[in-house]
């Protein structure tokens, strides 16, 4: 059916030269093409449009997931938007929240100073209160004392046959002494 290939081969060329269009070779190019084109609609049938087919329906779950991960990644990105902005909000809370307290703190501490100031105020009035009433107190007792003293003294002197004169001018001198030291105690500053 094909020509033999030695005399090709061997370099010789038959008479008809290296391509020679008789029947036989037309016979076998128009066989060749038939063949080619059944196979060709065959494959196309078989395989091209089924491999087509996945090709296009890989390419649409491609560009799906393609815009499912678009998508999600605006999502994502919202949400960290969102957190972000949330995180904002806790912080400008959370110093609020610490102005607050500090306020409240420092108002607390001045109540408490001041009502520390007004005890403290308060113990100082009672104990200068009290350091008043022991000096009256002491100098009532002294002023008893001198007097006891003086009249003792008096007593002592009038059994000595004083005259009614003198009596009355050493008792005036001792009260004037004890008026006089009386006054020297009022006019002396207090320490508290």
């Amino acid at each position: 059916m094909f020509p033999p290939i030695a005399p090709l081969l061997s370099g010789s060329v038959p008479e008809g030269g290296l391509l020679d269009f008789n029947v036989q070779t037309l016979y076998t190019i128009g066989l060749t093409a038939l063949s080619v084109g059944i196979l060709y609609f065959i494959l196309s049938k078989l395989l091209y449009k089924p491999v087509l087919n996945f090709m296009r329906a890989r390419e649409d779950r491609i560009n799906a997931q393609m815009d499912n991960a678009a998508d999600e990644m605006a999502k994502a990105e919202e949400l960290q938007r969102r957190y972000e902005q949330k995180i904002r909000e806790l912080e400008a809370e959370k110093d609020e929240v610490l102005e607050t307290a500090r306020k409240l703190a420092l108002k607390r501490r001045d109540e408490i100073l001041a009502e520390a100031k007004t005890e403290s105020d308060a113990a100082k009035a009672r104990t200068r209160s009290q350091i008043e009433i022991e000096v009256e107190r002491a100098e009532a007792a002294m002023k008893q004392s001198i007097i006891g003293v003086a009249s003792a003294m008096a007593e002592k002197y009038v059994t000595v046959s004083l005259s009614g004169e003198v009596h009355d001018r050493l008792f005036a001198e001792a009260m004037a002494e004890l008026g006089e030291m009386a006054f020297v105690r009022h006019s002396e500053p207090e320490e508290i």
